[in-house]
């Protein structure tokens, strides 16, 4: 099996060198092991996903790589294609761990994540002298780190219950809707906000109607317009779903096409072809949340919107995320703090940890909570609105349209209980 690498050695040579480190200990990479769709029905998020952790990889290497008792040690991100399969990706992490892979990263998919935890627990138990750490940058399912938590697996975005309550708030205080239709991908996550978002709006706002709910195939609908229909039918004024990547993009472009003319409550309505899809048509109508967005403002922000700019100048290449940032440079940072790139060691040393963000400006500042590995950082509700108007500096994806905070919480506002019995290392 050929794995496509970055090769980052150049860079590292050059960075290290400056440094006092000799070629022979830049040449020696720790390799993170990027298991994500990259081809199939998602390989567009796959990719997006890629390029912002090659970008931090490049970073860390920019420095110098990772200080280390024997060295610095560039990293080195290595793709393995799970084709947006778990069968796949399951075979991708024994790929992995077979090539000697400490550490590997995952998110598109909580179904998959899931999956990889139980391998990965199982696999570590097994072989202790070849473990290996789990970093999950999107994989929200809250029982990630509830029932199904572990010691070997960190979550750096927050998850969906974190999500909806944010979005639910705003929803909340939205008098003009009277009437929502849930609609979400039929595996673990979409199940759970369609559930779950019922639970919480009614808890928020009772006089609120459900006049639709649908969970429809992963990755296999082709044409979302009996869905929109279905849903322009109902007499729904606003639209609650955690869908993402493409199953997302053409449900709000079908929904376009019907004249559907309510709101969307969304994860991901941010990214990936939304925007542009909708046009005029999003203005003040999509709604999403994420840990930051290039609007949230301030130098550093700025600054680092620039710079991704300049490193991926592409518009259809504009998908900038601080919490995959801020995962590249905690696991940087920990296993300078362990002083060793062997996986007991960088849990233990990642388990409680907190990130200042100094890495990145100030921004993504965040603790990962040692009782559940969620990480805890604030969260952003923002509205589409055209690039150029009051707060919204950047656009997205060229479209001509960005996103305006609505509300800000501060990590503290976003902390919610578990039920995680970690096992002990």
């Amino acid at each position: 099996m050929k794995n496509t690498v970055f090769s980052l050695s150049a860079l590292a040579v050059s960075s290290v060198l400056a440094l006092g480190t000799s070629p022979s200990q830049a040449l020696e990479p720790i390799r993170l092991g990027l298991i994500e769709g990259l081809s199939g029905p998602f390989a567009n998020a796959g990719e997006a996903v890629a390029r912002n952790i090659t970008w931090a990889v490049e970073r860390v290497n920019a420095r110098g790589g990772v200080k280390l008792p024997g060295g610095n040690r560039p990293l080195e991100l290595v793709r393995l294609d799970s084709k947006g399969n778990t069968e796949e990706a399951l075979t991708m992490l024994k790929s992995a761990v077979d090539q000697q892979i400490g550490v590997v990263l995952q998110g598109n998919s909580s179904a998959t994540a899931a999956a990889l935890i139980d391998a990965l627990n199982k696999h570590n138990d097994r072989e202790p002298q070849r473990r290996a750490v789990f970093l999950n940058y999107s994989a929200v399912d809250p029982a990630l780190t509830n029932e199904k938590c572990s010691p070997w697996h960190f979550r750096f975005d927050a998850h969906a219950d974190m999500r909806l309550a944010a979005l639910t708030d705003v929803l909340q205080q939205d008098t003009a809707i009277k009437r929502v239709y849930l609609i979400g991908q039929d595996y673990s996550f979409g199940q759970h906000v369609v559930r779950q978002g019922r639970v919480m709006i009614a808890a928020k706002r009772p006089d609120i109607q459900f006049v639709g709910e649908e969970l429809h195939p992963v990755g296999r609908v082709k044409d979302f317009l009996p869905y929109a229909t279905k849903i322009k039918a109902s007499g729904a004024q606003a639209v609650v779903t955690g869908n993402w990547g493409n199953d997302l993009t053409l449900l709000v472009k079908a929904a376009r096409d019907v004249g559907f003319e309510g709101k969307f409550y969304t994860f991901y309505g941010n990214a990936l072809g939304v925007p542009g899809a909708l046009g005029d048509a999003g203005v003040g109508r999509v709604v999403a949340v994420a840990e930051w967005h290039p609007n949230a403002g301030g130098k550093a922000s700025d600054a680092l919107v620039a710079s991704f700019h300049q490193r991926f100048p592409k518009p259809e290449d504009d998908y900038l995320h601080v919490r995959m940032q801020a995962m590249v440079e905690m696991l940087a940072q920990a296993m300078e703090r362990a002083r060793s790139t062997e996986a007991t060691a960088i849990a233990k040393a990642m388990s409680g940890a907190r990130f200042d963000g100094k890495a990145l400006g100030g921004l993504g500042a965040g603790v990962m909570r040692a009782e559940d590995h969620q990480f805890i950082q604030p969260l952003y509700v923002s509205t589409m609105q055209k690039a150029g108007t009051e707060g919204v500096r950047f656009d997205v994806e060229g479209s001509g349209y960005g996103f305006r905070t609505v509300r800000y919480l501060t990590a503290e506002q976003t902390v919610q209980p578990h039920s995680c019995k970690m096992a002990p290392l």
